[in-house]
């Protein structure tokens, strides 16, 4: 008699189940029930009597799966499961390393260095080596140590050809004295934990073989995201019964820029002779032609083992895939607001609509345009973009320029980036501000004046601030967009940025970018100001259900029912980013982003470019993405604003790392103004506000309004977050 559990698996789901002995690799397509074949595999092991739970190594991971997986076993064989060999890469080699931790110098007892203290470990590393740290930050120090560490690469094993000239060719001595001080420490990081464990059963056999008796069977989630110290440490494993399961989807191998190895999962079959190979096609989650264009999309991939999706159990063909072409990105967020509207009013959950985009500062235009309308969001995966640090900033800058008072915003940057200016040299220009009752920038002038601090911070605080005094004077001159650009400039702040060698550093800068893109909409940088205090204001912490914004990287495991994909257009998606480092082989991850974009949504997706895009104060045209022209057409549904019309559809052949010729950019003075709006409110007139209720408008300045709301009281609002009443 077949068990239930094995009653609820489709054909393909069991096979993989049940295939028990040797090498299997499970290609899981998106939405097949990755997580059911494995939790349904190890209770399967146990049922049989083929293992003992302490005999599996199952890998995963977030913590979050492995407690899942835990809870699933359980409710399948009806009792706890204890003693089992269950968690992450972490977890599971810090578990090992403390079992044999004097083969690379430590204790049992050592300690785990969180990032913190990761880098102020190696900041006194670095200082003791007499490194510039200001021209070679120990962020950019870290990443060259841990790509290292993923790599499996122990200071011993870097050869030239992996070596780098970061630090002045002097990376490798840092990674080196690093990695003593840690022993001296009885420490190590994250990064050590899968390294050592992979050292030591590189070279201690007995400790390998040891291992080898304990793990009959090896499950692993996720493979294709394994980076190359993962790969060696599970294959070392392996090498005993060869028992080893890895679930796995190609198409979904969108983190090299974090370690991970596409080419792990693609030579599974060469690492494991005799390897067999099941693929899980039946998708449970999305409609026909959404899955259809999915795979229409994937199939120009030529580096991919090769699978199709298709619709399990009885699923519709559902609504074409919506391609949508609009004039310009403004117009982008007004028809993703208004869709959501509608959706909303139809009885459509918030919570199950997700607004997905290729990079972190696309979601500023769309978190306006939500706050305008009133509709509660949430950025998944990060802050909110008006609550960036790198936003705030450059927003206090802003604010200093404009209002010197602001003792708050100067204080944020005045040692931002580094200017020697420590917790002594504060003390003293808060103390002469209290003490004389004037602004910190004030107290700060007279300490230069002075001579109260040392040569060093003192001339570093009188440039900044004579800078101050010259990007004030430029307001009129310039305008306070140029302004704003050469704030971020002499400041430092963009240099300090482009020296971090981590991967959220490139994001930062696009988000910095997008501040200004925004500042070009407002006649003056203290009307901008104004304009995000109001915007911050309006965004209220409402309970309940919330649209869902996040990056595509972000999604990957993630469904809804309605999903927005915005910008897909040439240099921001495929990014040029991604193109200009990797060639075919970037081109072919953002291949696999795209890929999963579509397939987070169950029933409606709706992609999206924009013909225009403004590059600070200038407009610049926007060719579509290569990846439109490879949706297949009878799965797809085109519409466009008339004014899109203009701009016919790229159809040529795009180089790899060139940029595509664009449209010569519009001198500023052509740039049109924001639009009037249409039936203009006036002083007397009743409005209704999403948050502060009805009111009387008792007067107009430009797009704010002075309203008396019946219960809020007197505010000052944006003309657009307001309606006729």
């Amino acid at each position: 008699m077949t068990p239930d559990y094995l009653e609820r698996l489709n054909s393909e789901q069991r096979e993989a189940v049940e295939t028990l002995d040797g090498p299997l690799l499970v290609l899981a397509g998106a939405g097949t029930g990755k997580t059911r074949v494995l939790t349904t595999r190890f209770a399967h092991l146990l049922m049989t009597g083929r293992a003992q739970p302490h005999q599996v190594l199952s890998v995963t991971f977030t913590n979050k799966a492995a407690r899942e997986m835990r809870e699933r076993v359980g409710a399948i064989i009806q009792r706890p499961v204890d003693g089992l060999w269950l968690g992450t890469f972490h977890a599971l080699a810090a578990r090992m390393l403390r079992r044999n931790p004097e083969f690379v110098g430590l204790k049992s007892d050592f300690t785990i260095l969180d990032t913190d203290d990761q880098a102020r470990l190696l900041k006194q590393v670095a200082e003791a080596g007499n490194l510039d740290t200001k021209r070679w930050p120990v962020n950019g120090l870290m990443g060259v140590i841990q790509r290292w560490k993923d790599r499996g690469l122990t200071p011993e094993r870097v050869t030239p050809a992996e070596d780098t000239d970061f630090a002045n060719n002097r990376a490798l001595e840092f990674y080196a004295n690093y990695q003593d001080r840690l022993r001296a420490l009885n420490a190590a990081d994250f990064g050590d934990l899968t390294l050592h464990v992979t050292e030591i059963l590189r070279t201690q056999p007995d400790v390998l073989e040891r291992y080898h008796r304990l793990f009959r069977y090896i499950l692993v989630d996720e493979y294709q995201d394994t980076n190359l110290v993962q790969y060696l440490w599970l294959r070392l494993l392996a090498q005993g019964h060869r028992n080893i399961c890895c679930v796995g989807d190609d198409d979904q191998s969108i983190y090299s820029w974090r370690g991970a190895e596409i080419e792990n999962i693609l030579r599974f079959e060469k690492d494991f002779p005799g390897a067999k190979i099941v693929r899980l096609e039946s998708n449970y989650r999305s409609t026909q032609h959404i899955l259809a264009a999915a795979s229409g999309l994937i199939a120009h991939n030529e580096g991919r083992l090769g699978k199709t999706l298709r619709t399990g159990g009885n699923a519709a063909a559902g609504e074409l895939v919506k391609v949508l072409s609009l004039w310009d990105s403004e117009e982008e967020a007004r028809m993703v607001g208004e869709r959501v509207e509608g959706a909303r009013r139809a009885g459509e959950s918030l919570g199950e609509m997700a607004i997905l985009v290729r990079a972190g500062f696309q979601t500023r235009a769309f978190e306006e345009r939500l706050i305008t309308l009133g509709l509660p969001y949430r950025v998944v995966g990060g802050a909110k973009f008006y609550e960036r640090a790198e936003i705030r900033d450059a927003m206090a800058y802003f604010r200093a320029t404009v209002q010197p008072a602001d003792d708050l915003a100067f204080e944020r940057i005045v040692n931002q980036p580094k200017r020697g200016l420590g917790d002594t040299a504060m003390r003293e220009m808060q103390a002469l501000a209290r003490a004389r009752g004037i602004p910190l920038l004030l107290a700060a002038d007279a300490l230069c004046q002075e001579a109260a601090l040392r040569p060093k911070p003192r001339a570093a605080l009188r440039e900044l601030l004579e800078s101050f005094t010259r990007w004030r004077a430029g307001l009129d001159r310039e305008g306070h967009v140029v302004v704003a650009a050469n704030i971020l400039e002499e400041s430092g702040y963009i240099e300090m940025w482009k020296q971090d060698r981590t991967p959220e550093a490139a994001g930062r800068l696009e988000n910095l970018k997008e501040l200004l893109r925004a500042m070009a909409d407002y006649p003056s940088m203290g009307g901008f100001l104004e304009h995000v205090a109001l915007v911050m204001d309006n965004d209220s912490d409402a309970e309940g259900e919330r649209i869902c914004l996040m990056t595509l990287h972000a999604a990957k495991g993630l469904e809804f029912d309605r999903v927005f994909l915005p910008g897909w257009e040439e240099g921001l998606f495929p990014h040029q980013r991604a193109l200009d480092e990797s060639g075919t082989r970037g081109l072919e991850e953002e291949r696999r982003l795209a890929y999963v974009g579509i397939t987070r949504a169950r029933r409606h997706c709706i992609i999206s470019h924009a013909a225009n895009r403004r590059i600070y104060g200038n407009w610049s045209s926007a060719i579509p993405s290569r990846f439109l022209d490879e949706l297949p057409a009878e799965h797809i549904e085109r519409q466009g604003s008339q004014a899109a019309a203009r701009t016919p559809a790229f159809s040529g052949q795009f180089p790899l790392t060139t940029r595509p010729a664009r449209v010569i950019e519009a001198p500023a003075w052509e740039v049109p103004t924001r639009p009037v709006r249409a039936g203009a409110l006036q002083p007397g007139q009743r409005v209704f506000h999403q948050k502060f209720g009805y009111g009387r408008i008792t007067g107009v300045e430009d797009d704010k309004l002075d309203v008396e709301f019946e219960k809020a009281g007197h505010k000052r609002v944006l003309d657009r977050f307001v309606e006729s009443a």
